[in-house]
């Protein structure tokens, strides 16, 4: 397999995504693609509604429903409270999970505090982008009403039309006779998403059926910002790396929001999934994807499919690390482990210099510090919480590339102590004692008090929300038969954990 790369600034992926074979006689039909690249309707029908594949794909379809069984909603925020600071001034301070199983992308995306209590579809503090990963229904919406018409809207405005989780059709072309017949038919049908695998020299229609497999995953499992706060963008246009993008947002001056402590113009990674996999070892070899968490598999009585339970490689030992691995599993895990405790340990020292800077950074400007004074600071700040969050924000980053991470999270050392040392200089300066007070911040609800967070008004907001608005939302998607008739639960829900009163 060959990759073919796209100019000189592709240079890392061009290293990295082995997938690709050399590009294909031009087709005399357009491509996806060639119609994204032009900003107009892909031409696409979505069958957006998961449960109309279930008799027909039954193996897939339940064991794709067996995600329901990743149910434990788990606060990022109680287990560590630094990412409350970290993100202060920033929605993700209210509210942050560790990710669960694909069945409930919808409802956690309603739950989550981060996307407030909408009574209309112009209220709210997101925009429809929020739910663009979170189903076929996105997808839908994109080809029915143009990427105007859906990115441009509050993220209630759809709120009964978003309705199934990441499915079928978020991946495969469903109408298709390759469909019918059994075969994968992978799609991909987001433009934007089109777009930037173009950029990267990935242009979908000319990958192989590996490259495919990884670029479908490349839907969602990926860094990406709301370009004019409503246009879901992927920040590829220098490469995938962690500099390469870091250069991409100054160049173009953009940041998520402001610090409320220091100030500083910040950048959220989100899970640049897709970027970091490229940079490691499977990446490097074409392992995919799917290859360690959608594995083949047999059934009872010997049928052969490709199990849609996405979930953790170790699941499915034999189906998947096996296939390449010698060692047993034992040894794998063990390994695993260890470069999963490295690049945590490592993780949390970057990210209690952060913090410090970021409290340093506030007594600074309480202290009289000009901006001419803190704007070298303020770019050190940012660029090691950026390298902290391209390294947090990740699923499996230990796994996929535990060098590449160490690495990055060494850099953003590296910058937080530059920004440490010139705080030093300027906090003298100014007459401030150091070291600098730093409030406790043991507990979410401590770090969230320290800096001014009424989260208990949030949750009672959202409650009622959840309460009122979505069961209308719910209700008007059966009628239109977007979901069953008839709503089913799977058996093993854990409901989500209250937020501390």
């Amino acid at each position: 397999m060959k990759f073919i790369a796209k100019g000189l600034v592709m240079a890392t992926i061009s290293m990295l995504g082995c997938l690709q074979p050399a590009l294909a006689e031009e087709s005399k039909t357009e491509s996806l693609t060639d119609k994204a690249l032009k900003y107009e309707k892909l031409g696409v029908t979505i069958n957006s509604a998961n449960h109309t594949f279930a008799e027909k794909y039954p193996l897939q379809y339940n064991s794709w429903k067996a995600t329901s069984e990743s149910a434990d909603l788990d606060s990022a925020l109680e287990e560590d409270p630094r990412y409350v600071i970290l993100w202060a001034g920033y929605a993700f301070s209210k509210d942050y999970n560790k990710p669960r199983g694909h069945y409930y992308a919808v409802t956690d995306v309603r739950d989550i505090l981060r996307t407030g209590a909408p009574k209309d579809e112009n209220d709210g503090p997101q925009p429809m982008a929020c739910w663009t990963c979170k189903g076929p229904d996105a997808a839908r919406l994109l080809e029915e009403k143009g990427e105007r018409g859906y990115f441009d809207p509050k993220w209630a405005k759809y709120g009964a039309e978003i309705v199934n989780s990441i499915g079928c059709a978020d991946c495969h072309d469903t109408n298709s006779e390759e469909f019918k017949q059994g075969k994968p038919a992978l799609q991909v049908a987001r433009p934007h998403v089109l777009r930037a695998l173009n950029t990267v020299g990935w242009k979908f229609e000319d990958l192989d059926k590996h490259g495919k497999r990884a670029a479908v995953c490349a839907n969602c499992h990926v860094e990406y910002y709301f370009k004019n706060k409503t246009d879901v963008t992927f920040p590829w246009d220098k490469g995938v790396d962690v500099d390469s993008i870091e250069k991409y947002f100054d160049e173009i001056e953009f940041a998520d929001w402001t610090h409320a402590l220091s100030k500083t113009p910040m950048l959220k990674a989100q899970h640049p999934d897709f970027e970091v996999w490229s940079q490691g070892v499977h990446g490097k070899n074409g392992v995919t994807c799917i290859d360690c968490h959608m594995p083949k598999v047999k059934d009872k009585d010997g049928n052969v499919y490709t199990d849609h339970k996405i979930g953790n490689p170790f699941d499915q030992f034999d189906a998947t690390c096996k296939t390449c691995h010698e060692q047993s599993k034992e040894t794998l895990q063990a390994r695993v482990a260890e470069h999963k405790k490295q690049v945590k340990d490592a993780m949390i020292k970057l990210e209690d210099q952060i913090v410090k800077a970021h409290f340093e950074a506030k007594a600074a400007w309480d202290a009289g510090a000009t901006q001419d004074e803190m704007t070298d600071i303020q770019t050190a700040i940012r660029h090691a919480q950026w390298r902290w969050d391209y390294s947090a924000a990740g699923h499996g980053s230990h796994m996929h590339a535990p060098d590449v991470m160490l690495h990055v999270i060494a850099t953003g050392i590296d910058r937080a102590a530059d920004a440490r040392a010139k705080l030093g200089v300027v906090l003298t300066k100014h007459g401030v004692e150091t070291p600098v007070a730093i409030p406790d911040i043991s507990t979410k609800e401590k770090a969230q008090k320290a800096i001014g967070l009424d989260i208990p008004k949030e949750q009672a907001a959202k409650d009622e929300f959840l309460k009122t608005v979505v069961p209308q939302w719910e209700a008007e998607a059966r009628a239109k038969g977007l979901l069953p008739a008839e709503e089913v639960k799977p058996a093993a829900v854990v409901a989500p954990k209250a937020e501390a009163k």
